[in-house]
Formats: structure tokens, C-alpha cells, sequence
């Protein structure tokens, strides 16, 4: 079969071919989900998000929460984002976008209220393992519904085969966030926000390299988290955790990203090159290079995400790779290590959460389930 493992549905003998296929971050794209700006709404000034931004933007996200992001920075995403999917579609690949939600709109538990944010990254709510989907539970509570935007296209997947799971919704009460959380300097010992009280984790602190998974531990993603997605793949599976040095650690994919089989790139900034898992001693560690200075107005932008959004590419295969058009230093090394980068704009989706890696989900790519690492414990 073409796509991956069959499934059934009720009683029905006939054999489904999942629509959804994708073990790792290089095989064949052929399918891939691409968020959007539709509804998007400046998020809550909850600690959990303000402690994941700059100084400056958590003295601002009060006073704006709830608002519709200005049309001054919607307007040129929206663009780039326009071209970006063109371009998928050039390359053959089926792209598929979300419904729009009104983010605007309050929503309540037992215990909180809140409004949305956006469906701007698709990669931080959903996880795709072989032809199963995994809705995570995400520890922001403006994002709580997020995933409803793309329910209907998860229920077309699952009448046609695949899989679907949703990780427990969390409580996301007081006890889940550390009262006296404060960025840790330099010199200090790793903290987070997050306590052990549920299990929460966003997608985006996971990468994928078949029967081999890497996190980094975050303040989205605690230990419980990890455990809950180390328990429900079971024993064929295995996790790795990748330790960062970021001060306000959230989504790996700006730390380390694999490109091909035996091949991952590294910030070498938040990463510490010899405390690697061992099972990495057979591969090319491809330390990033700094990012380009962009000018003042940019760099404000991407700020909320950090420079180093330059490692934030996308794999067409195993050789192709989309990559921001400012990172001129970033598409030389990519070049020099054997890859065909295809430069692409795509800085100012920046303040919406991320660029190629984020703004994506992988649902099909041309591939089998493989082990990379066959001595891996």
C-alpha cells in the first residue's frame, strides 16, 4: 500500500489506506496542512505566554490581549503566506488550510475564561506519527480550542483511515503554573513555569526521525507531558530529550531540526554539542550559522521568536528544503552541506509564531516507517 497501514471503520470489511502517512522530516512531501491568519487575535497576558516572550512585549500583551492583530502586520504575512502555499502547490503538493474561527470569542471552563489566539501553526497543535493524528494538549489556555479549526479536515482523514487521538484535555488551573517562575540568568539552574499537576505538551517541542522521537522539555511541554506520549507510542517507539540552554525554552524546532537520515541541524547557541544523546555520534551535527542582522523594523517583528528562526525550514525531501530569502547565511551552509534550498519570504509571519516549521503539518509524505538509529536504546 502506497500511504502506510490500513485501518477499518465499525464493521465495515473493507480496508481504508490512511491519507495521512508521515514518519520523519524528510521523506517525499506530498500533502501538508498550512495555517492562516483568518481571526487572529493578540493572545491573553496569562504567565505562561508572557514568560515565552521578551521583557517588552509582555509589558504591551495586557494592554492589547483580545484584539485583532493590526492590518500593518497581517497584511504583509498574509502575502508571504499566499506565496508560500503557491509555491507548495508548484511543487506538486496538496496543501490544505483550516477553517476560520473567531478568535475574539470568549470561551469558558469550570475554572477559567479566555479568548483565542490563531491557527497560524498547525505544528504546535497536531502531531503526526505514521497515519495517526495526535491533538495535543497545549498549555496556553488561549489556545485550548484551537484545534476545532481543523476538524473538519481531521474528520474527512479518519473516514478515509487514519487515525485520530486527543492527548486528556488539561485542567490548566493555578496548580499547573509555578507561582514564583522567573526567567533563570545564565548561571543558574534550569526552571520552568510548568509544575507536574497534567500532562500538557505542544507538538512543536517534538521532531520526528521514524521509530525515534526528540523533545525538549519547555515551558509548553513538562515531564508528564513527555511521559504521556512515551507510554500511549509504547515500546516501538523511543524518546530522546534534547537539553536546551535557552532561558525561555518553547519548540524545538529552532534548536534542532533533522534534515535527512544522518543529518541534523543544531543551534548551537542553545545546545550544548557534547551532551547529545550518543546515539547522535554517527550523524553530521550541522552547527547553524548566525542568523543574518535584518534591519530594526525586522528584527522587532521576529524578536518574538528569536533570531534563530532561520533554522526554521521545511524539508520537501530529503535533499529540497524551503528557507527564509533573508537568511542568506543560512541558504549557503545549506548549500555547502549538499542541500537545494528554495528561498521563499516568509519573515513577517514572525509575530504569529514562527516560520516554514511552524506554519506547517506534515500529513502525508512519501515514506515507511524506518529505525535511523538501530543500536538506540
Amino acid at each position: 500500500m502506497p500511504y502506510g497501514s490500513s485501518a477499518r471503520t465499525g464493521t465495515d470489511a473493507e480496508a481504508l489506506v490512511s491519507p495521512v502517512n508521515s514518519h520523519n522530516e524528510w521523506d517525499p512531501l506530498e500533502e501538508v496542512l498550512v495555517g492562516h491568519l483568518e481571526g487572529a487575535t493578540i493572545p491573553s497576558d496569562h504567565p505562561v505566554v508572557t514568560c515565552n516572550i521578551p521583557p517588552w512585549a509582555a509589558r504591551l500583551q495586557g494592554l492589547a490581549a483580545g484584539f485583532g492583530y493590526p492590518r500593518r502586520l497581517t497584511d504583509p504575512a498574509r502575502e508571504e503566506l499566499d506565496q508560500f502555499v503557491a509555491l507548495l502547490r508548484s511543487l506538486g503538493i496538496t496543501v490544505t488550510r483550516p477553517d476560520p474561527l473567531d478568535h475574539k470569542q470568549r470561551f469558558r471552563t469550570p475554572d477559567w475564561s479566555s479568548r483565542g489566539f490563531a491557527n497560524s501553526c498547525p505544528r504546535d497543535s497536531m502531531l503526526v506519527i505514521g497515519d495517526e493524528i495526535i491533538e495535543t494538549p497545549m498549555a496556553w489556555p488561549c489556545r485550548y480550542f484551537e484545534t476545532h479549526a481543523y476538524r473538519g479536515i481531521v474528520k474527512d482523514y479518519f473516514r478515509r483511515g487514519a487515525r485520530w487521538t486527543s492527548a486528556p484535555k488539561p485542567q490548566l488551573t493555578d496548580e499547573l503554573f509555578d507561582p514564583d517562575f522567573r526567567v533563570p540568568r545564565g548561571d543558574e539552574p534550569m526552571r520552568y513555569i510548568l509544575t507536574e499537576f497534567e500532562p500538557v505538551f505542544d507538538a512543536a517541542d517534538f521532531v520526528r526521525a521514524g521509530r525515534d522521537l526528540f523533545v525538549t522539555r519547555s515551558n509548553v511541554t513538562n515531564r508528564m507531558g513527555i511521559d504521556w506520549l512515551r507510554r500511549h507510542l509504547g515500546p516501538g517507539y523511543r524518546i530522546h530529550e534534547i537539553e536546551s540552554r535557552c532561558r525561555m525554552p518553547m519548540h524545538i524546532d529552532t534548536t534542532f531540526l533533522p534534515l535527512a537520515p544522518g543529518k541534523v541541524l543544531v543551534n548551537p547557541e542553545y545546545v550544548d554539542i557534547d551532551r547529545l544523546p550518543p546515539m547522535l555520534n554517527s550523524w553530521d551535527i550541522l552547527i547553524a550559522p548566525e542568523p543574518n542582522p535584518i534591519d530594526e523594523r525586522l528584527l522587532k517583528l521576529t524578536s518574538i521568536c528569536g533570531k534563530w528562526l532561520s533554522m526554521n525550514v521545511l524539508m520537501i525531501d530529503d535533499r529540497r528544503v524551503i528557507a527564509e530569502r533573508h537568511h542568506t547565511n543560512m541558504l549557503r551552509a545549506l548549500e555547502s552541506w549538499g542541500f537545494e534550498p528554495i528561498p521563499c519570504d516568509l519573515l513577517h509571519y514572525a509575530p504569529f509564531g514562527g516560520s516554514f516549521h511552524c506554519a506547517t503539518l506534515d500529513i502525508r509524505r512519501r515514506g515507511t516507517l524506518e529505525s535511523y538509529f538501530p543500536d538506540s536504546p
